[in-house]
């Protein structure tokens, strides 16, 4: 079964193939260099792990999408990208969550897992994960908090000697809250040397398209998770 995966709801942009549980072919905004806003990178990252393993568009079984929570923007290029292919390809769809994906690029490691994005205005969008033997058990519902609440909900989840791990744009961006608070036993790791939120994406999606657990193309839509600055702005 082979999945494109696709991500631009973090900075950094990817697109990826996977088949079978093994990584084909992965591309990241900043790997290749590429400058410019998610809507002008997305397709020539696509484009580039097609390119790769000589795989047309019409090879694929399905398409796989990170939905957010994340940038607002970002994640409205994203599915509308995801969306316009399916709908021409007529491939099935599934959405992931953002931090799920992030999770689960952290492979070798058995504890307990922060995956964080900024949400900036002192808050971040987390959910706690725990690996144990190659198992990733989902925590907590993805939420906005703010950083103080996070910390909070760590230490109820956190079991004695279990190692921490915080991996996201949130985690660095609090990171000296985050050292203060939790000490030692918190580990703040960044993006680079881990695969792709796309990648990871079209992982966790294999099970979900097998078991014919595909969305509707036509009423999928971002997570936000809060009102937009707009939004916000016109309730006020």
């Amino acid at each position: 079964m082979r999945i494109l995966g696709i991500d631009t709801a973090i900075p950094i942009a990817s697109a990826a193939l996977v088949e079978g549980g093994d990584l084909l072919a992965e591309a990241t905004q900043d790997r290749l260099g590429l400058t410019g806003s998610h809507a002008e990178v997305i397709l020539p990252l696509i484009q580039t792990v097609f390119d790769r393993v000589q795989v047309p568009v019409d090879g694929l079984c399905g398409i796989a999408v990170s939905i957010g929570p994340g940038s607002f923007t970002g994640l409205r290029i994203g599915l509308a990208t995801a969306k316009g292919m399916a709908f021409e390809s007529k491939l099935p769809l599934v959405g992931i969550s953002t931090l799920h994906a992030a999770a689960a690029r952290l492979r070798n490691f058995d504890g307990l897992i922060a995956s964080v994005l900024d949400a900036r205005k002192n808050e971040i969008y987390a959910a706690l994960f725990r690996r144990r033997q190659n198992e990733l058990s989902r925590l907590t519902a993805d939420a906005v908090l703010p950083v103080a609440s996070a910390i909070e909900l760590l230490r109820e989840h956190q079991e004695d000697g279990e190692p921490l791990v915080l991996i996201g744009s949130g985690a660095q961006a609090y990171e000296s809250e985050f050292t203060a608070s939790l000490g030692a036993s918190a580990r703040i790791i960044s993006d680079a040397g881990y695969s792709s939120v796309a990648a990871q994406a079209a992982l966790l999606a294999q099970a979900r398209f097998a078991a014919g657990e595909v969305d509707d193309s036509g009423t999928l839509a971002p997570v936000y998770l809060r009102a937009s600055e707009a939004e916000h702005n016109r309730k006020n």
